[in-house]
């Protein structure tokens, strides 16, 4: 048996890519298992795999691992991208949980019925550049360190810049007004295990397109 972790998920980002994410930038190959219908979903849940009856879920470690926050917060611990001390930890809890806001209204943009989606994505806009942004921005600035949290990398690094790049797919110019995000965006984007999974190849997953959305209704309804 193979000592990586598998992923079981479907072939698209949805609540699994931040994970895939975390995995990346700790340096960890891992395997992926595709759910590509309703019977594979099925099979899991009725085998015992899936605690509460969902996905995601990672095998790792001899766990079968259920709940995204959950499987991060051991991810971001088993390999050291969880600061030093609770103070550090706390910081890079609430950086995190505020990103998984922004993160969810950004993933949720392709599965909004087309009379709702111009009013979503000035939604995503607002909050992102009037809520969010302006805070990360302002934490840079105080911090006045290449990382969020401490001196070093940490996973509310990783998933900052993983909700930026999504945020930039959705509106290119998002981060205009946004100097220190952008050299943020740069700089984390040049650590040599990000930089390996921005490539072409790689196991990150493309955005969500509205063609795709049947199939996976298909899967989970």
């Amino acid at each position: 048996m193979s000592g990586k972790p598998k992923l079981h998920y479907f072939n698209g980002r949805g609540r699994m890519e931040s994970i895939r994410w975390l995995l990346a930038a700790a340096g960890v190959e891992f395997e992926e298992c595709f759910l590509e219908t309703k019977d594979d979903l099925t099979k899991l849940q009725k085998d015992g795999s899936l605690l509460f009856q969902q996905v995601p879920m990672v095998e790792i470690d001899g766990m079968k691992m259920v709940q995204s926050r959950a499987i991060s917060n051991y991810i971001a611990t088993k390999y050291n991208l969880y600061g030093k001390d609770l103070k550090e930890r706390a910081l890079i809890d609430m950086y995190v949980e505020a990103i998984i806001d922004l993160n969810e209204l950004l993933m949720t943009h392709t599965f909004q019925p087309a009379d709702k989606k111009e009013q979503h994505f000035a939604t995503i806009v607002d909050k992102a550049t009037n809520r969010y942004f302006p805070v990360y921005e302002k934490v840079l600035k105080d911090h006045g360190q290449d990382f969020l949290v401490g001196n070093r990398f940490s996973r509310a690094d990783v998933q900052l810049l993983e909700t930026l790049l999504m945020a930039e797919e959705c509106k290119p110019d998002i981060l205009a007004k946004f100097p220190l995000l952008q050299s943020f965006k740069a700089r984390i984007s040049n650590i040599p295990t990000i930089k390996k999974f921005l490539q072409p190849g790689s196991q990150r997953k493309p955005p969500l397109q509205e063609k795709d959305v049947p199939k996976l209704m298909k899967i989970f309804h």
